[in-house]
C-alpha cells in the first residue's frame, strides 16, 4: 500500500506529467527549442468535425517557422493545423492543405489573439487577429475532421502524435486555447479575445485535460503593466 503513490509517481515522471483543471490566467511556458516538449491536448468527441474554430493567445520572440496548434488524424496528419510560416504569415491547413494569411508586420513583440474558424459546407476559413477579421479564403469543401485526434500545442505532428522537428517548435508563452464544434460569430470572437466565457467549447481552457512532455511549465500569466490585451 506504500508503494503504489510512490509507483504513480515514478510513472507520471516517465510518461509525461498530466492534469485536469482550470488554467484561469496561466499560460504553458516553452522555454527552448525541442523536439520533445509539447503539451497533448486531451478530448472527448465521438462525431466527425464538420465546423470548427481555435482560439488562443501567445506570445514568442521567434522570427522562424513554428507550429502553435496541430489536430493529427489516422488519416492525415495536418487535418488542422495553425502554424506561422514567417513573421508576417500564417498557415491554416485543412486535411493537408493549406490557406496562408499575411498580416502586417509588428513593430515590436507583445501578446497576440487568434482564432481560426473552418466550416465544411462552404469550405471558407476564418482567421481573426486580435480581433480583426482577415479576408475568408476557401478548403477543403465537403470535408470532414475525424474524431480520433491527436492535438498537440507547440509542435507539428509528421506523425499521429510524434515526428515533431525542433526547427519548427514553439518557443514563448500560449494560454486560453479553446475549441468549439461550430464558427464562432463575430462577437463571440470578440468576447473571446476579452477572455470572457464562450458556451460549448470541446477544448476548454477552464477545465483542460493535458498531458506535459518534456520540458513546458505551468505558470501564471504576466501581462505587461497599464495593457489592454
Amino acid at each position: 500500500m506504500v508503494l503504489l503513490p510512490s509507483f504513480l509517481l515514478i510513472l507520471a515522471c516517465l510518461s509525461g506529467s498530466f492534469g485536469y483543471e482550470d488554467l484561469w490566467n496561466k499560460v504553458f511556458a516553452f522555454p527552448a527549442p525541442s523536439a520533445t516538449a509539447a503539451v497533448v491536448l486531451h478530448i472527448s468527441n465521438q462525431q466527425p468535425l464538420a465546423k470548427l474554430t481555435v482560439c488562443l493567445r501567445y506570445y514568442t520572440l521567434l522570427a522562424r517557422p513554428y507550429s502553435l496548434f496541430s489536430y493529427a488524424t489516422r488519416s492525415s496528419d495536418n487535418d488542422f493545423l495553425i502554424f506561422k510560416n514567417q513573421p508576417n504569415e500564417y498557415s491554416i491547413q485543412v486535411g493537408g492543405s493549406a490557406a496562408n494569411f499575411k498580416v502586417a508586420p509588428k513593430e515590436k513583440p507583445s501578446w497576440d489573439h487568434i482564432c481560426a474558424s473552418w466550416d465544411s459546407s462552404n469550405g471558407l476559413v476564418r482567421l481573426w487577429l486580435n480581433g480583426e477579421p482577415l479576408p475568408r479564403q476557401g478548403l477543403k469543401k465537403g470535408y470532414s475532421i475525424s474524431p480520433e485526434a491527436s492535438i498537440v500545442l507547440g509542435q507539428e505532428q509528421d506523425n499521429f502524435g510524434a515526428g515533431f522537428d525542433i526547427n519548427q517548435s514553439f518557443v514563448g508563452e500560449i494560454s486560453e486555447v479553446n475549441l468549439w464544434p461550430r464558427v464562432l460569430s463575430p462577437a463571440e470572437v470578440r468576447l473571446s479575445k476579452n477572455n470572457v466565457v464562450v458556451s460549448g467549447p470541446l477544448l476548454n481552457w477552464g477545465s483542460l485535460s493535458y498531458t506535459i512532455k518534456s520540458e513546458v511549465f505551468v505558470e501564471d500569466f504576466l501581462a505587461p503593466q497599464n495593457a489592454c490585451i
